[in-house]
């Protein structure tokens, strides 16, 4: 029989952050994480300096019960009196698969929402880390990955903490019970056409029937290899991250070109690290160091790991901005306005005191991109040159070309995103006399975690 566990068990553990500004619990309304809840609750209703407590739930929008569960979740937390806070997030597959689509946008919402200092606790438990071990070990993931699951990371600004890694769920099922709650079954969790499922209770039943406690064992195997994984953490130095023109980070490439891979792969590893990013697979990672020593030239090896993108350019490993796809459509702006554009960034008309675009107020321009063909004279330059001249020369990422916004007056180029003002009829020091002086700005939506 499991042994019973309480919010008494977590007082080391929560002690730790009591000073926090404020505390998450990631609430799906699963056995996990209603068990979590309560603990947690029970915790912050005994420890009178706790701080303030909100169940946070992700709405994915992916099964037909997903609002019946979060009027679930809500009503518990009106039990509980906890408060509740429900986000939805968009997932869009792309090739990645519905669970990994799914996971990237939980995770990304989750970083938004956390401010500075902020904690998250997650429900995972024993049986998740024995079940991500085993995941992990089938796809021949290195060190790191079988390290399984970190038990604190960085989330954003805030901090992930997964208190239960400790328990099973047998002992978190008894608890639930106890206190008489209700929870989510989800049918999903019965499709063992799924890995993880078909490891739960196909699989892993057969091991305990031969090694009842391979749980404790494997999870301290893990510990081992993830002790192992932060000493050699600490032994890489990660060099300065480098910029793009337009703010991509990036690490030098040189540092990815040595002949020694296991070298290459814990400062890539460490990098991303850094930065918040999760390492790729194994196989893809060392694909991708394999091809940046064999390849020459121009030419730009990719690696993809479904929730990031790196790319070689020039001299460099480029951590690229997520990708919405093709931006067309024309768009009017104003002296003055400002738009944002997923993917693209902010724009803006913004006046100056110096050399500008004359302009009118009631003036309206249009933001186009590029369609092939375009010539453009940098204001203070002789000669006019082809657009995409123009934009390799300025050093402008090839990720980025297609989304550079031209600012068109009728069918005159004015400006050209960050690279400046064109030569053209309203550039200059002076103008009419209902016209004033202004500048395109624009502030492209780099990849987070290294500003």
């Amino acid at each position: 029989m499991a042994k019973a566990i309480s919010h008494s068990n977590l007082n080391a553990e929560l002690s730790a952050f009591s000073d926090a500004p404020h505390w998450y619990v990631a609430y799906s309304g699963g056995i996990d994480s209603t068990a979590l809840l309560q603990l947690v609750n029970s915790w912050c209703k005994a420890n009178g300096q706790a701080p303030p407590l909100t169940a946070l739930h992700i709405n994915h929008g992916l099964q037909a019960q997903a609002a019946d569960w979060e009027n679930h979740c809500a009503w518990i937390c009106r039990f509980l009196d906890v408060p509740f806070l429900a986000l939805n997030v968009d997932v869009d597959p792309d090739g990645k698969g519905v669970e990994s689509a799914a996971r990237q946008a939980r995770y990304a919402r989750f970083e938004e929402q956390l401010e500075e200092g902020e904690v998250l606790f997650f429900g995972h438990h024993q049986d998740d880390q024995v079940e991500t071990f085993f995941l992990r070990l089938l796809r021949g993931a290195g060190v790191d990955g079988l390290a399984a699951m970190p038990r604190q990371r960085e989330l954003g600004k805030g901090l992930l903490l997964r208190p239960l890694l400790d328990y099973s769920r047998a002992q978190l099922e008894a608890y639930v019970e106890a206190q008489g709650l209700r929870y989510i079954e989800d049918p999903s969790n019965q499709d063992v056409s799924l890995d993880r499922n078909y490891l739960r209770q196909d699989v892993l039943p057969v091991l305990a029937s031969r090694w009842p406690g391979y749980r404790q064992t494997i999870t301290r195997a893990a510990g081992h290899l993830a002790s192992v994984s932060g000493a050699r953490e600490s032994a890489v130095t990660i060099p300065q991250t480098c910029y793009s023109a337009l703010g991509d980070p990036g690490l030098p490439g040189g540092v990815l070109k040595v002949d020694d891979q296991v070298q290459a792969a814990l400062v890539l590893r460490g990098w991303l690290k850094s930065g918040g990013y999760q390492a790729p697979d194994q196989s893809v990672l060392d694909e991708f160091l394999r091809q940046l020593r064999a390849s020459t030239g121009d030419a730009r090896p990719q690696l993809n790991s479904g929730s990031y993108r790196l790319q070689r350019y020039k001299e460099a490993i480029y951590l690229l901005p997520e990708d919405p796809g093709p931006v067309d459509q024309e768009l009017a702006i104003a002296p003055g306005g400002v738009i944002e554009i997923p993917g693209v960034g902010r724009i803006s008309l913004r006046r100056t005191e110096s050399e500008g675009i004359w302009l009118a107020a009631d003036e309206s321009l249009s933001l186009q991109w590029r369609d092939g063909g375009e010539r453009c004279r940098l204001a203070g330059h002789k000669r006019s040159k082809s657009l995409k001249k123009v934009l390799q020369e300025s050093g402008i990422p090839p990720w980025w070309r297609q989304r550079v916004p031209l600012l068109y007056l009728e069918e005159e180029l004015l400006s050209l995103g960050s690279v400046g003002p064109c030569q053209s009829s309203r550039w200059g020091v002076s103008g009419q006399d209902a016209e004033a002086p202004w500048e395109l700005v624009w502030e492209p939506t780099i990849a987070s975690g290294y500003d």
